[in-house]
């Protein structure tokens, strides 16, 4: 793309180079700022606001896009007072967890104080001020205050610059820039639905492959559950206490502690303590831990209704709030990882779990061992866990592709938009050429 005819030091050591008809000036003077508060306490103060006003959260930001208008809750729904009221037509930001994520107020709302908001005065343009806000969150997290979270200082990102081309030249970049990031997103969302269909025809692949086999002329009966359907004949379906014993053991201190993720089942290694955000409160005592070794199939009791289930890869160690279940006999555990992580088997390990609410429901040995679970040849188990890794692998690799597309499609929308806003592309005016 071309770049404009003339440019100028901006002052700005971000910014650098700008349009020599360009202006820079600070948010506080082309904004009027807002930031989000609230309290539960009633107070004798006209500038609290009550009632049905819509209340919105930091993540209702992250989700909304460009323009932010439903919302789910009111004050009266948070029983609270609240001390700003954000006009329709302010430019909001989140300044804690994700840092700047942006969005145009479609109606006069209330947030939390993890929000600030910024009213374009006669100077700047709405949109454009989405965008040049978009562009910023170097900066904002530059004006951040590390508390026990990250917060921001509002003083600090008043003083913050934001670029002021003529007011027509803003209105043609955030019409560029609305036309140009929607063709982008467009392709975004063909791309992700494409890595959502492959992951399901991965999940379908292994869920028919662990309950029908791999020889589709195989004969079949009825299983007599109604959850699991036809099976192939010489296949037998036993309770797991026939094929599972359980094992608590105490953990080595030369171990590693292994986890279980509901997406990814047993680790490999310990995460290193800047990834463990429970690092803090590892319990110094090895014994505490449970000894696990290769093939054993492990479960985290709390979670098992999630998935968190798999097959042991190496020798460790892991929490006391995991099941650990050995087999009795030769049998292949990858088989039975991949069985127990399809959905109808999660949904049958969540039926089997304790508890009023998911949060507190639990799996343990006693109903584990309960559990039916499908039974093939152990020769069948290997060449089925073979079948699932190779297919499984050319997917993974199909959505490795496209999640890399994904990605370059980002970051070349987060490029045009800083190029646009800061003058290093050149946008052209309605009805002209970019030449022009």
């Amino acid at each position: 793309m071309l770049r404009y005819e003339e440019y100028k030091d901006s002052g700005v050591e971000w910014l650098g180079k700008i349009p020599a008809q360009w202006e820079v000036k600070r948010l506080k003077f082309v904004t009027s700022i807002f930031r989000g508060k609230f309290t539960h306490r009633p107070r004798n103060d006209d500038r609290l606001y009550g009632g049905e006003y819509p209340f919105f959260q930091t993540g209702d930001v992250a989700k909304a896009g460009k323009y932010l208008s439903k919302y789910k809750q009111t004050l009266n729904d948070k029983g609270l007072r609240v001390s700003t009221l954000i006009p329709k037509g302010t430019v909001v930001i989140t300044i804690a967890a994700n840092i700047g994520d942006v969005s145009i107020l479609e109606t006069n709302a209330c947030f939390p104080d993890s929000v600030v908001g910024f009213k374009p005065k006669d100077n700047i343009y709405r949109d454009y001020l989405f965008y040049g806000l978009g562009s910023m969150k170097e900066q904002f997290v530059g004006s951040t205050i590390k508390n026990t979270q990250m917060n921001l200082n509002v003083d600090r990102i008043g003083s913050n610059f934001i670029t002021c081309p003529s007011i027509k030249k803003q209105t043609a970049i955030a019409a560029f820039l609305d036309h140009k990031t929607a063709q982008i997103d467009q392709a975004v969302e063909i791309k992700k639905q494409k890595v959502a269909q492959l992951k399901e025809h991965k999940q379908i692949l292994i869920q028919n492959a662990v309950t029908r086999g791999l020889n589709p002329d195989a004969p079949m009966r009825d299983s007599g559950v109604d959850w699991i359907g036809e099976i192939p004949t010489h296949w037998h379906i036993v309770a797991n206490r026939t094929l599972f014993k359980e094992r608590v053991e105490p953990g080595q201190d030369e171990l590693p502690l292994l986890s279980v993720s509901i997406h990814s089942g047993v680790s490999t290694g310990e995460l290193h303590e800047d990834e463990n955000i429970r690092g803090r409160v590892k319990i110094e005592d090895k014994t505490k831990y449970n000894l696990v070794k290769p093939d054993d199939i492990v479960f985290n009791m709390m979670r098992a209704w999630q998935g968190a289930i798999g097959a042991v890869k190496v020798k460790g160690m892991v929490s006391p709030a995991y099941i650990i279940a050995i087999p009795k006999g030769s049998i292949k555990s990858k088989y039975f990882e991949y069985q127990y992580r399809c959905p109808i088997f999660i949904q049958q390990m969540d039926r089997f779990s304790k508890g009023i609410t998911d949060f507190r429901k639990r799996l343990y040995w006693h109903e584990f061992k309960q559990l039916v679970t499908l039974l093939p040849p152990t020769e069948e188990q290997t060449a089925i866990v073979t079948h699932i890794e190779t297919e499984s692998a050319k997917i993974d690799k199909a959505i490795d592709l496209q999640e890399q597309q994904i990605d370059k499609l980002e970051e070349y929308k987060t490029t045009l938009i800083n190029s646009a806003v800061t003058g290093k592309i050149k946008v052209p005016m309605p009805g002209k050429t970019a030449k022009e």
